[in-house]
Formats: C-alpha cells, sequence, structure tokens
C-alpha cells in the first residue's frame, strides 16, 4: 500500500461499522427511488436498475445479511434434488472444499432453502474437459434441476465442445445468453472467483471480477430467448420467482468452496422506508432530462454553457471543446453518486473525461480534486488531481494516477454505469457492477461534482445521488 499526496495511512482500511453498512444499503435502496424519479421528469430510461453494494470481505461468516452455504467443513445447507437428506456418495470435502467426483453418481445437489432475488458468490475450479454449473430458481416439478432453473455455466472451454459457442462457455446463462468474449479464466487445476446476482428483474453473471453477462428476466427478450431454445418443452422453465440453488454432477470433478449467498428481496419492499432518512441526509436527481438546472459551466474561454452543454431526448451532451467543466451549484462531501455515460453511438469517436468528486480551490481547467477517469480504455482509473490527500495500492500506483483493478467498460458506443461511493475517507468506485477502484485516507470536505469537457464528445444520462449523514 501507499500514499497519495500529502496523506497518511491511519487505518482506514478496517472493515466499516455496522451503522455505514446499514448506510449504505438505505443509500442502495435511495438511489432505486431516485432512479424511478429521473424517469418521471423525462430523462432517457435507465438500462438497468442499480447494483447494489458488494461485500467488503470473502471471509466465512452470516454477518452483513450473508449467510454460508458452503464454509469448508459443513453440508448442512445442501440436500440431494427431490431428496431429504445429502448424497452419501458422488460428492466429498476435499481441502476444504466441495467435490463432484467424476462418475461418482452423487447427482445434483440444490440449497434447503429457497431464494427469490439474491446475490450468490462462490469460488470454483475444473478438471480437464470438465462440465457443470449452479443452477438457480429451481423447483422440483421435472427430472432434472435445468428444467426449471437458469444456469451459470462452469466449463474447461478449452477442452469441452461447449466451449466453441459462447453461449454455452464459461459464464453464460447456459443456451440463452452468451458470456463476453474479453473474459479471463483461469485454466483448469486454478480457482476462479464468480457472482450471481438477480434483483429486480436484472441478472448479471461475474467471472474474476468482471461482468461477463447482464441481462433482464423479466421482459419480452427473456421470454422469446426461452421460446427459441431447448426450454421451450419446458413449461415453468426461468419464470419463477423463487427457488433453490443447485450445484450440477455432470459426471467430472469440479470443485466449489467460499459458497455464500444473501437475500435481496427487502430491497425493493425497503424503499419507502430508506426514504424516511435513518442515515440518508437527502437524496435526489442531479440532472432533471430537461436542462441544466443545478449547474454551473466553467471555461478558461467562457464559452457559455450552449456551445459545450447541451441537453437532446434526455440526455446531456458535451461537445468537448472548449475544455473546461460542468459541476454542481451544490457542495456534496459524504454520498453514493450515480450516473451512466457514453461515447456518440455515431461517430463511435472515443476520447477523455472525468468526474471530478470534492472539487475546490479555484476554478481552473484540473481544479484540485479526485477524479474518476472515463477515459475511453482508462475508464476506472483514480488521478489525484492538485496535490489531494488520499492513499491507494502501491502496486497499481504510478505518480498521481491509480490504475483500475481491471477493464470493466463497454465498448465505445454503449452506455456504461458508474456508481461511486464516497464516504468519510474511503471512496470507491464500480464500473457497470464490478469494483473497479478505491482509495481510503482521502482528504474528507464538501465539494462540488463535476464532469469534464476534454476535447471528445461524451453523454451522460441517470445521473442521481444520495447524500448521507457523517457516518461516526
Amino acid at each position: 500500500m501507499c500514499r497519495v499526496g500529502a496523506g497518511r495511512y491511519d487505518g482506514a482500511m478496517k472493515n466499516m461499522t455496522l451503522s455505514r453498512v446499514s448506510t449504505l444499503v438505505i443509500a442502495s435502496a435511495c438511489l432505486c427511488a431516485v432512479s424511478g424519479s429521473v424517469l418521471a421528469q423525462g430523462a432517457a430510461p435507465a438500462a438497468q436498475p442499480p447494483a447494489g453494494q458488494a461485500p467488503a470481505a470473502r471471509a466465512p461468516g452470516s454477518h452483513g445479511g450473508w449467510v454460508v452455504l458452503f464454509d469448508g467443513t459443513s453440508t448442512d445447507a445442501w440436500r440431494s434434488y427431490k431428496k431429504e437428506t445429502f448424497p452419501e456418495k458422488g460428492w466429498v470435502i476435499e481441502d476444504g472444499a466441495l467435490k463432484v467426483q467424476a462418475g461418482g453418481g452423487g447427482g445434483d445437489i440444490i440449497t434447503k432453502e429457497q431464494w427469490g432475488d439474491f446475490e450468490l458468490e462462490f469460488e470454483f475450479k475444473v478438471a480437464p474437459g470438465a462440465n457443470s454449473g449452479v443452477m438457480y430458481r429451481v423447483t422440483e416439478a421435472y427430472d432434472w434441476p435445468w428444467m426449471t432453473g437458469p444456469e451459470f455455466q462452469i466449463l474447461d472451454d478449452a477442452k469441452h465442445n461447449d466451449g466453441k459457442n459462447t453461449m454455452t462457455s464459461v459464464g453464460a446463462v447456459y443456451a440463452l445468453y452468451a458470456a463476453d468474449d474479453g473474459k479471463k479464466v483461469n485454466p483448469p487445476g486454478e480457482w476462479n472467483s464468480a457472482v450471481i446476482r438477480l434483483q429486480g428483474g436484472r441478472l448479471m453473471h461475474e467471472l474474476n471480477g468482471d461482468v461477463v453477462v447482464d441481462c433482464r428476466v423479466d421482459g419480452e427478450e427473456w421470454k422469446q430467448k426461452i421460446a427459441a431454445s431447448k426450454f421451450n418443452s419446458m413449461p415453468g422453465f426461468g419464470i419463477q420467482g423463487r427457488g433453490h440453488i443447485a450445484l450440477q454432477d455432470h459426471g467430472d470433478d469440479v470443485w466449489f468452496r467460499k459458497v455464500r449467498v444473501r437475500s435481496l428481496d427487502g430491497a425493493t419492499r425497503g424503499r419507502d422506508a430508506a426514504l424516511s432518512g435513518a442515515g440518508v441526509q437527502g437524496a435526489g436527481v442531479l440532472f432533471n432530462g430537461k436542462d441544466l438546472t443545478g449547474w454551473t459551466v466553467f471555461s478558461p474561454e467562457d464559452p457559455g454553457a450552449a456551445p459545450v452543454w447541451s441537453v437532446k431526448d434526455g440526455v446531456l451532451v458535451c461537445a468537448g471543446k472548449p475544455a473546461g467543466y460542468i459541476k454542481t451549484e451544490k457542495s456534496y462531501q459524504d454520498f453514493v453518486l450515480t450516473l451512466e455515460w457514453r461515447w456518440n453511438p455515431e461517430t463511435k469517436q472515443a476520447g477523455n473525461s472525468g468526474v471530478l468528486l470534492r472539487v475546490n480551490g479555484e476554478d481552473k481547467v484540473w481544479p484540485r480534486s479526485v477524479e474518476a477517469q472515463l477515459m475511453s480504455g482508462g475508464a476506472g482509473d483514480f488521478w489525484n488531481i492538485g496535490e489531494m490527500k488520499m492513499e491507494t495500492d502501491a502496486a497499481r500506483l504510478n505518480g498521481r494516477n491509480t490504475k483500475r483493478m481491471h477493464d470493466a467498460e463497454k465498448p465505445v458506443g454503449e452506455w456504461n454505469r458508474y456508481v461511486i461511493q464516497c464516504i468519510g475517507d474511503k471512496v470507491t468506485l464500480k464500473i457497470n457492477g464490478a469494483l473497479v477502484n478505491e482509495a481510503w485516507g482521502v482528504e474528507r470536505l464538501a465539494g462540488p461534482i463535476a464532469l469534464q469537457s476534454e476535447g471528445t464528445e461524451i453523454q451522460f444520462r441517470n445521473i442521481a445521488i444520495v447524500e448521507l449523514k457523517q457516518p461516526e
């Protein structure tokens, strides 16, 4: 770990207190409500609902709403499909992992409990050529779990025929949605991390920290996908609102570990309660989809708002020239900010921009602030502008720049979603649901939020904020 600017490491990497975690849950619910406000005010509709808060650690335990399904020693959370007990053969605990044995005849296993909206974390590794899967919202209406529940495909892509088709490759929603071509997969014998998140109709598969599938299970497209697949002869497939989680025995050696789940059922129901303000100072839309109310434009050439910043079809459009930024009239210190951005989808011209946090000092092209970089190919980097006090990971630090943990931005012209948390002295950034950067020991002061104009047209929409009370 290393210092950036004039900051000093003072233990900020310790786990957040329960009160702060509660505040984050409340903030997520508020952002759901705020997104609804954006639509009501005429902004372009959001492609997805906000992603939730990811866990801070992978250690076993059921704190923070997490329920451990396998802790390396016990199979108490599982039973055989259509049976009351755990299989007597075919599944073993080996070096802290739950292993399905090749040819063991154990059959598929399912959780004893059922889940509706949920987030599931696990790690897996496969033998060469192996095949398996994790299914969810499974019922016991048919002979096999895959006949009712969508599947996170687990596979050795290189040596299994299914790996030749992205629709059936590792990380895919089997036979329905392809996994991203640029996914990172560790070879057989090495561990991979995975997350399945299903909330409010939005389904996400993550593999080794990257979102590889992002789709919806509540619309016409989902129905059409099912109708065009082998599942069309299985009434009830993929439409259950609740069900078991299943681990598949496909006859190959596959290992699972660090398996835990948390329910997200209360996120929508708790929205109104969250807006009562426990831990929240205020929530609102920063861009109303109509005009620049609440924003101030700055440029050394002082062109005024119209030549650089305009609104079209609910989208905030930055022409890119001249350089400068648009900033909120109000200052913010502790908050959760969400926004969507893309480069011009017609010209497909990539460029540079950024989201500036806790802006302070004099107005100039690069004011003193923490920048969440938007540059194409570099989205997710942090820049320390003007000697802000902040600390980041030394392995990713180069001067004032802290490189992102991994790439998560979509191709030029497609919408991306940022979720930025500035809470106390810690700043975290997620792109399209994946955590890509974090800083701590960050100078804690109130300042505007700014969006940069840096030479190329960039577009923004669905800009919303939840302002938080100062943590204890």
